[in-house]
């Protein structure tokens, strides 16, 4: 059960898809599994457009059980994909594990491992506790100051905030207003400095070189 993380969610939907399609071109078939893509429930989408069906993942779904039903109904599935595997809770991730012992399939989940407080999320601690390989994706996401980006901010009108619920949707693409999130450098994470508050930080006229005499 390889957990492949980082490089930002963008950029782990599109492995995602890649793998889908790569492994659907010799005719093999795959569940995927997902939740709260922004493109709405039942989908797994990235921002070059490319859209596919999922199966959306409530509270307290058994992952496990509705795979087992889906083959025991004449369906077929030779992996499993799950995309946004932070928001899973624990024993969905026990779910993943039983799938790939019992089931002899592969399982690829995709997810970020904390969230906006540098906190782990529940199910992306359980599935380092459980995963066979753990790989970080080899397109580094970068902070705005080009420094490689390891942590996740949650901003409000490009304001990073550190308090509120673990979960919320919201989007890179949003308006200023609006609930977003800014993956940073650990430093400006640590300071709070946005790509908007570092740009309002440049135009301040108490930092802009003074010409003297």
């Amino acid at each position: 059960m390889p957990l492949p993380t980082g490089g930002g969610r963008p950029n782990n939907r599109a492995l995602a898809l890649r793998i889908t399609h790569n492994r659907s071109a010799p005719g093999l078939q795959g569940v995927i599994f997902t939740r709260q893509d922004r493109a709405g429930e039942g989908k797994l989408s990235s921002r070059l457009g490319l859209v596919t069906e999922a199966v959306e993942v409530a509270d307290a779904m058994d992952l496990y059980g509705y795979l087992v039903g889906e083959l025991s109904q004449g369906g077929r599935a030779d992996y499993v994909i799950v995309d946004e595997a932070q928001f899973l809770a624990p024993e969905q991730i026990d779910q993943l594990a039983r799938i790939v012992d019992d089931l002899d399939m592969d399982v690829f989940a995709f997810g970020i491992t904390t969230d906006f407080r540098t906190k782990l999320f529940p199910g992306s601690q359980r599935l380092i506790e459980l995963a066979d390989r753990i790989e970080q994706l080899q397109v580094e996401a970068l902070c705005w100051c080009g420094a490689r980006a390891t942590h996740n901010a949650r901003t409000v009108g490009g304001v990073m905030v550190v308090e509120g619920e673990q979960v919320v949707v919201g989007d890179v693409n949003r308006p200023s207003e609006a609930i977003g999130y800014e993956v940073l450098c650990r430093l400006h994470h640590r300071k709070h400095m946005t790509s908007a508050a570092a740009h309002a930080a440049a135009l301040s006229p108490d930092v802009l070189p003074v010409n003297r005499p």
